[in-house]
């Protein structure tokens, strides 16, 4: 049965929408290539998007003559904007970007969870009301939120978890309190990590891989045919809970110590590089085990440095092995802060020992975006929300 022709409608303009996000601004020639149709049926298009604030002329085209199809049309940057937000067990980072995504203001701070839940919160969203105001927006109309721990499948919050402070669940529902307009939602910080680097970054060819988060702590994500895997209880990828050789003893219901995180989290890694003698002084910004890992990394021919990096890339083949044993993605990102400083060096060495432990061909690779990631894929996702929303305009 064929489409009503105001579905058919429907269905060309969020095409050209999509176009013009994933493209940029384009001509209405353009557009008539991309979507295959007719010239007067992507006038009509144009016609309604413009008239519904959806996109507007941002110049033209310098390839053909002024006329109706030298004009380049793009969407409306201003018709929406955005908050992300990178929560972490020590602070928070925000983002403000308008609707196509350019980031108009950032801000983060330490937040210190001695001084309380309610002090704490306030802080939180103190510091995204003054990105907010730096942007010079009224308010956002979708806030993203990265966050450690679990996230409820059915319900969308942020579960309960031991070991990160009260003030994580308490925050979404104050920024739903004093933000009543906007569209709040939270995400598993590795899972917007896996996000950023298939959008921006070291996974944008793949629609299938799994992002092994190495941070403060260790976590992965899911990304199967080009969908983000959740799991039934919103655990998948909780692999610092992963029991493994080489620890002292077995995870719990209640903490990870025991297991993989046990090798492969930052504290672990730091110690590591003191038992192989590798020492760097702090970087501003830079968690240490990443900025050992870097040191390490760029100087890979001195035989502590290598040792340290073998070792290293033992502990973390073995979480990964796990993963491609079950999932057969074929491809493993080292993401965070520590997987970026460790690049291609330690990526290299994390591939040759799969191929001794595994018979499934993995292709391993350094993220590209750091801890940057989380917010990045805050970002991207509170945009594609929005858009998802924007982008159905009235049908006529």
């Amino acid at each position: 049965m064929s489409a009503s022709p105001s579905t058919a409608r429907a269905i060309n303009d969020r095409l050209a929408l999509r176009l013009l996000q994933q493209e940029g601004p384009l001509t209405a020639g353009r557009l008539k290539e991309l979507t295959g149709l007719s010239r007067p049926s992507v006038a009509d298009l144009v016609d309604r998007l413009t008239a519904a604030g959806l996109i507007e002329v941002v110049g033209e085209s310098g390839e053909q003559r002024r006329g109706p199809n030298a004009k380049v049309y793009g969407i409306v940057a201003g018709r929406a904007h955005l908050a992300a937000l990178d929560v972490r067990t020590e602070g928070v980072a925000v983002a403000v970007s308008d609707l196509v995504g350019e980031v108009l203001a950032e801000a983060s701070a330490p937040i210190d969870g001695g001084v309380g839940t309610g002090p704490a919160v306030e802080q939180a969203v103190a510091l995204v009301e003054r990105a907010v105001k730096e942007a010079g927006v009224d308010r956002p109309h979708t806030v993203g939120i990265g966050a450690p721990g679990l996230i409820d499948p059915a319900t969308g919050e942020l579960r309960s978890s031991t070991g990160l402070p009260e003030w994580h669940r308490r925050l979404v529902a104050a920024l739903q309190e004093r933000l009543p307009e906007a569209r709040v939602s939270v995400e598993n910080e590795t899972n917007l990590a896996a996000v950023a680097e298939q959008r921006d970054g070291a996974a944008a060819d793949r629609d299938t891989f799994v992002l092994l988060w190495l941070g403060v702590g260790v976590g992965a994500a899911v990304v199967l045919d080009g969908v983000l895997r959740r799991g039934a209880s919103g655990g998948t990828g909780e692999i610092g809970f992963l029991p493994v050789p080489g620890t002292t003893g077995l995870p719990s219901a209640t903490g990870c110590d025991g297991g993989f995180h046990s090798l492969a989290g930052a504290a672990a890694i730091a110690e590591l590089a003191a038992e192989h003698g590798v020492t760097a002084p702090e970087a501003p910004g830079e968690p240490h085990a990443a900025t050992l890992v870097r040191t390490a990394a760029e100087s890979a021919s001195l035989a502590p440095h290598g040792a340290f990096l073998n070792t290293l890339a033992d502990r973390l083949a073995l979480g990964a092995a796990a993963v491609i044993s079950v999932l057969d993605p074929g491809c493993v990102v080292l993401g965070g802060e520590i997987g970026r400083a460790g690049g291609e060096e330690l990526a290299a060495r994390v591939q040759d020992r799969l191929l001794h432990l595994s018979p499934l061909p993995t292709e391993v690779r350094a993220g590209r975006l750091g801890g940057e990631a989380v917010l990045r894929g805050a970002l991207l996702t509170a945009r594609d929300r929005a858009q998802e929303e924007l982008f159905a305009p009235p049908v006529r």
